[in-house]
């Protein structure tokens, strides 16, 4: 059967210009195809449901079943980067001593640069997970982070230095930002929704790991001592690296005294001063737990 259109000469209708246009307009678009249609806010669930599925499938195609997941400030800087900026803020200080702005600039240069210690940290504990463990089978366990700067940048960086793969849960944000290098290309994965990137980060968590950080830290971490706290994901050790830091940012005895926390939920967090510390005391809970297969524990599968 002849399913080419009517010859113009039988219908000046029929012409091979309408036939474009109707082959490209959206409407003719087969439905996963339709970028426009995948947009709306009707399709949000399905949305959702793409941006779980794809990570799932590819950390379950690659064997990842346990991940350390490490945070902190994506502006803490690796030590001689502080340096040099703090430098930068106080030469720029001296050329205006009278502004108020640039003083201000140069006391937040000079906290960062106070932090850049926390970069090398993050560093070396990715360096202590990745040197820990075979480098295949089900029962390795891998770096996480939010693959950006900062914190994130030296926890991937210490696994890369050991020759060890780590993952990087990007997410798409208003302003222009890139992975950084040192997360394994084929476990960097790009979310649209921080909540279905909040759901893989404790997918597979065996830890948690914080470094000093704002919002998006405290967010990740209170979340998850949210989920640990009423039972709806099994506990896992959850350190704080930086206890100085972590005293002020969060006053837990404050809240127990207000009665907005129980005594007990102090010991849902541990403080460590180094990445050996941090690496040490999540060992050392994984043995008591008896987690078959997790590095450094004798537990065997």
């Amino acid at each position: 059967m002849d399913e080419r259109p009517l010859p113009p000469d039988d219908d000046p209708v029929a012409n091979a210009a309408r036939v474009a246009a109707i082959l490209a307009s959206d409407t003719y678009q087969p439905a996963d195809r339709d970028l426009g249609l995948l947009a709306t806010d009707t399709l949000r669930g399905v949305r959702l449901a793409l941006d779980y599925e794809k990570t799932e499938l590819l950390l379950t195609q690659q064997g990842l079943a346990h991940a350390i997941v490490v945070f902190g400030s994506a502006r803490i800087r690796e030590p001689e980067i502080a340096r040099r900026e703090l430098e930068a803020a106080r030469e720029a200080l001296r050329a205006s001593p009278g502004d108020a702005a640039l003083a201000a600039a140069a006391r937040i240069a000079e906290r960062l640069a106070a932090h850049a210690e926390h970069y090398e940290a993050a560093r070396e504990f990715g360096r202590l997970v990745g040197a820990s463990q075979p480098r295949s089978g089900q029962h390795r366990v891998v770096i996480m982070t939010g693959g950006g700067p900062g914190i994130m940048e030296a926890a991937n960086r210490g696994a890369y230095d050991v020759g060890a793969q780590s993952v990087g849960l990007n997410v798409t944000l208003p302003r222009e930002q890139s992975p950084n290098p040192y997360v394994s290309p084929e476990l960097c994965v790009s979310f649209h929704y921080f909540a279905m990137r909040k759901l893989h980060f404790l997918r597979r968590a065996r830890a948690l790991v914080a470094f000093p950080g704002g919002f998006g830290t405290l967010d990740e971490l209170f979340e998850t001592l949210t989920l640990i706290q009423t039972g709806k994901m099994a506990p896992v050790p959850v350190v704080l690296v930086g206890r100085r830091f972590w005293d002020r940012a969060i006053d837990v005895d404050f809240l127990i005294a207000e009665g907005m926390l129980s005594p007990g939920d102090r010991n849902l967090v541990y403080f460590a001063e180094s990445a050996a510390d941090a690496w040490r005391h999540i060992r050392d809970w994984h043995a008591r737990s008896g987690t078959t297969g997790f590095p450094g524990t004798g537990v065997t599968p």
